[in-house]
């Protein structure tokens, strides 16, 4: 029998949005604390981010080593400008070149890892289902069929993810603010994109769209933020992404868990 992690009550509705954030970061706290209860489940879940984070971080080191070039490329029309101006304005450049593609990066390295370890991950996401209690009965889909819904959920969610990428490229040529409002933007929006992927397996196993799962987690918005803006945060860190992977899944089924409560006693509020 796998061990369970220690039981974890939904959060309770909680007024303000600074709240909210503190325990969306809660929730990711507890799942790192599967360490400790279940420290041979996460270390498998740890694997597969072993794996795809040094693919990854061979493509970080390229870019980087090219990152001069590329500005150079992207920046023809500052060729003719005074040096400082020169200088200033491909330093923000690279700037926010890095920031968009840490948006990518992680986001790819979330959907990559799950679709590599989704074994791995669904079990820790069970043990975290079997505790809290009630588990739903996930339909029976094999290898195969796990591999088309992870891709496919990926798939969907890429299309916001670009759009967002867009958004933070656009929002970097604002002069002197455009690199500081990239790295706002970029870890709360890219923080709900990953609210949205980490939450897929609870909300696969109960028969919801990826609309569905939204909507869910519209009903507490300032916790999935919170939440995935702190994994977003932890999964910039290579090394560091390998352990908070496995810890991210957990705290995104004790997430998942909460948000149906509530999108649940919500319906029932507006049919009464």
């Amino acid at each position: 029998m796998l061990p369970q992690p220690t039981p974890v009550p939904p959060v309770p509705a909680r007024q303000g949005l600074v709240p909210d954030l503190l325990a969306g970061v809660g929730y990711l706290g507890r799942g790192f604390g599967m360490w400790i209860t279940s420290p041979k489940l996460m270390l498998l879940g740890a694997l597969p981010a072993v794996a795809v984070g040094a693919v990854y971080l061979v493509g970080i080191v390229l870019l980087l080593v090219n990152l001069t070039s590329i500005v150079t490329w992207a920046t023809p029309f500052a060729d003719g400008w005074a040096e400082p101006v020169i200088l200033t304005t491909r330093v923000a450049a690279a700037l926010v070149f890095v920031l968009v593609a840490a948006l990518f990066v992680v986001y790819t390295f979330t959907a990559v890892t799950l679709i590599v370890g989704d074994p791995f991950y669904e079990r820790i996401w069970r043990a975290v289902e079997t505790n809290l209690g009630n588990p739903p009965t996930a339909p029976e889909r094999g290898f195969w069929g796990s591999l088309g819904r992870a891709i496919g959920d990926g798939l969907r969610l890429l299309i916001p993810a670009v759009g967002v990428g867009l958004l933070l490229l656009a929002c970097g040529f604002i002069p002197l603010v455009g690199p500081i409002m990239v790295a706002v933007l970029g870890a709360l929006l890219g923080g709900w994109l990953l609210a949205v992927e980490l939450t897929g397996f609870a909300f696969d196993a109960r028969g919801f769209t990826v609309r569905e799962r939204r909507r869910a987690l519209r009903t507490r918005r300032g916790i999935a933020l919170g939440f995935g803006a702190a994994s977003y945060l932890l999964f910039l860190v290579p090394f560091f992404a390998i352990v908070a992977m496995p810890s991210a899944v957990a705290g995104a089924a004790m997430l998942s868990r909460d948000a149906l409560e509530r999108s649940t006693s919500a319906s029932a509020g507006r049919t009464a």
